[in-house]
């Protein structure tokens, strides 16, 4: 067989190169996006790399030509160091309402006799005036967390139990059997009594008993759902 001349064989070749990459032509034009925005971001991504890698150089070069020390990053500086009157302030100690809000320690034991300090116990203690509310509240803070033992409170309260029996008894305190709780039991059902009910069980026990602590307790629980209130 002849073989053609170079020269042809070279259009020849051409010719069915041009075929192949014609019917290449449908996938080319779905996939030249897609490879076109890859390539794009390839190229930004090691653009960015190249000029980090360069600033890095940069500042190892500067800090050693100027030895200059490195600078204390904001997020290491407290306010205390900004402003030195800032340090003279004490901190806030946590409310009433705080430590009213805490779980009762383990074993059913009411967190008032787990106190370490005992006050005097007030087991009929008279009914204070209207007027004196702040007074009351000064004493009976610390009655509140360092109170008598149960048996004194609860001796007090079945006593005061028949006294509040002779006038009109408001219906929470017959809901929640308040004559009959003591300070542990008061305080976990002060949870979930509203606003107007925790003012009419004040008035009945400063009306009936004023116990000091009992009277203390309802007074910052009011004053904890008003802060909440407020806040809100």
């Amino acid at each position: 067989m002849v073989r053609a001349p170079y020269s042809v064989r070279i259009a020849a070749g051409l010719i069915v190169t041009a075929l192949e990459e014609t019917q290449k032509l449908p996938t080319l034009v779905v996939t030249l996006p897609m490879t076109a925005l890859s390539e794009a971001l390839q190229f930004g991504m090691r653009l960015q790399q190249g000029v980090a890698g360069l600033a890095i150089k940069g500042d190892l070069a500067l800090e050693l030509m100027f030895d200059r020390p490195s600078e204390e990053p904001s997020w290491a500086r407290f306010d205390e160091d900004d402003d030195p009157e800032l340090s003279l302030v004490p901190a806030e100690q946590p409310g009433a309402d705080a430590l009213d809000d805490q779980p009762e320690p383990p074993g059913g034991e009411p967190a008032a006799a787990a106190a370490t300090q005992v006050s005097d116990p007030e087991p009929e203690s008279e009914p204070a005036d209207d007027d004196a509310p702040a007074a009351r509240a000064a004493g009976g803070r610390f009655a509140l967390y360092s109170s008598a033992p149960d048996a004194v409170v609860q001796a007090t309260t079945n006593g005061a139990a028949s006294e509040a029996s002779d006038g009109p008894v408001p219906e929470i305190v017959e809901y929640i059997e308040y004559n009959r709780l003591t300070l542990a039991q008061l305080r976990a059902k002060l949870r979930s009594v509203d606003a107007d009910d925790l003012a009419t069980l004040l008035e009945y026990e400063r009306a009936t008993k004023g116990r000091a602590p009992f009277v203390t307790m309802i007074e910052n629980r009011i004053t904890a759902q008003q802060k909440r209130h407020s806040t809100t």
